[in-house]
């Protein structure tokens, strides 16, 4: 693999540079030495350079315990022509020299400490490198876009979208689908949850690759309840019964065809949508580059945020529904405040490629994850730069925070999932990979379920698993 490398261009100079310069070398044995130091260097970089590369072919056996290798972060062969050159004048007087010998060090300086580039898992006694499988929750036919979870009444519920164009709501203990939604005429890619304190039904928000978002509604679900309002023409019985993954047979899901609410606008897909705070407006992020902010009382828009250059691939909303933020493929993401009467907009420019997600982790902060293989924390204080950030070895997609722990679950394209402690982003671990109970493409998006006896962290994925895992962790 070594014969991938284009290392001629080095080579030739520092040969070059003996042949022409060996009689000079005779004069001064300094400069020689200086030479041989060089070539010392050149090979311990080019057998860092293959160990990397042997690291880089056993990931597939090893999901743990390896530390990414950031070639940007290394010299590049033209600053290496450069020092070989520069080498020459070390001798030709004492300020010169201790200029070069500062470049030189400059050239090989590991990145800021801000930056965290370490996938190891922490020390043998966190707890959380203990993270285990406990079931599978199977259904999907297709890729499943988005997971999100709740409790309500003793009842513990996982909800999930799909790009088989349904979105359904699972019993987290045992894995049993209790609802399968069957309304959008496309991907269904985000679901929320929410409870309505005056009838104390579950409200779900459903956004769809049809253009639209739906708002529909159920009462208390547990096995073998009809969702409260719907007519028997609505709801069916499946024909089919679903096995999980544990030989558990589920029983027979309620089907769901109709919802109570249709909010349209959008000249494109919906990628996301989220309630803002209070229930009665509703934010929705869209390919048409627009996020709207809908009544949910009459489903009208009362106000589409604009500025992105791209399309929109996700959008979060502050505990105080007065700030709200869209992310975007335009390398952006954008926090909306609507504090004062006057509409202001700050835009976040820190990364190198699409933003996947945007998230508020707490009152005061945010975190960003994107196609750049980067997830950094913002204070919404002071936003000129992130207050940390770690380097990731795969693009990033929907984060999902655990306020309470104050972590972070990162779903990557590489099919792992790496759970990091938000203060100064530290590894805490990365889910096993054992026994094929894992995800075998993409993962997409991830939910903690809190306090949960058997999974508080469920995933899912375009291979069409959704995955409970548990991680051990103390009592909030």
């Amino acid at each position: 693999m070594s014969g991938n490398r284009p290392r001629s261009q080095t080579d030739s100079v520092l040969n070059r540079a003996g042949s022409i310069d060996l009689l000079e070398q005779e004069s001064f044995p300094q400069k020689a030495k200086l030479y041989e130091l060089f070539a010392m260097i050149e090979r311990e970089f080019e057998a860092l350079y293959m160990e990397n590369l042997a690291l880089k072919q056993r990931i597939g056996s090893h999901h743990l315990g390896y530390e990414t290798f950031i070639p940007s972060e290394s010299p590049s062969l033209s600053q290496l022509t450069n020092i070989t050159d520069e080498m020459r004048e070390l001798s030709k007087g004492s300020k010169k020299a201790n200029a070069m010998r500062h470049k030189w060090k400059s050239a090989f300086r590991a990145p800021s400490g801000r930056i965290v580039t370490s996938l190891k898992v922490a020390s043998g006694n966190n707890e959380l490198s203990k993270a285990r499988y406990t079931r599978n929750f199977t259904g999907h036919t297709d890729a499943v876009w988005d997971v999100t979870s709740m409790s309500i009444s003793n009842v513990k519920l996982i909800a999930s979208a799909s790009a088989d164009q349904t979105a359904k709501i699972w019993n987290a203990d045992n894995g049993q689908c209790l609802l399968n939604y069957t309304g959008h005429n496309g991907s269904v890619n985000s679901i929320t949850l929410a409870t309505d304190k005056s009838t104390d039904e579950i409200l779900v928000l459903t956004a769809s690759g049809d253009k639209s978002v739906h708002l529909w509604r159920s009462s208390h679900l547990t096995p073998g309840t009809q969702p409260n309002g719907s007519s028997e023409d609505d709801l069916d019985a499946a024909s089919e019964k679903g096995d999980d993954y544990d030989g558990h047979v589920s029983s027979i899901p309620i089907n769901l065809r109709h919802s109570s609410l249709k909010l349209t606008g959008h000249a494109n897909s919906v990628v996301c949508a989220t309630w803002l705070s209070g229930g009665s407006h509703v934010l929705t992020a869209s390919w048409d580059r627009y996020a709207n902010i809908y009544d949910v009382e009459n489903g009208k828009i009362l106000n589409v945020l604009t500025g992105h250059d791209q399309e929109l691939t996700h959008c979060d909303s502050h505990l105080s529904g007065k700030l709200v933020a869209t992310a975007s493929k335009d390398f952006t993401f954008r926090l909306w405040d609507f504090r004062d009467s006057i509409q202001s907009v700050a835009v976040f420019q820190g990364h190198n490629d699409a933003v996947t997600s945007a998230v508020f982790s707490s009152s005061h902060h945010i975190v960003s994850g994107s196609d750049d293989r980067t997830v950094k924390v913002w204070d919404l204080r002071n936003m000129r730069s992130p207050i940390s950030e770690v380097r990731l070895d795969s693009p990033v997609n929907r984060l999902s925070v655990y306020h309470q722990q104050n972590l972070v679950a990162i779903p990557l394209d590489n099919r792992h999932v790496s759970v990091y402690d938000l203060k100064g982003m530290k590894a805490l671990t990365r889910l096993p990979r054992t026994n094929g109970r894992f995800h075998h493409r993409m993962v997409s998006s991830a939910t903690w379920l809190p306090d949960h006896d058997s999974n508080n962290l469920v995933t899912c994925s375009i291979d069409k698993q959704i995955i409970g895992w548990k991680l051990p962790m103390a009592k909030t």
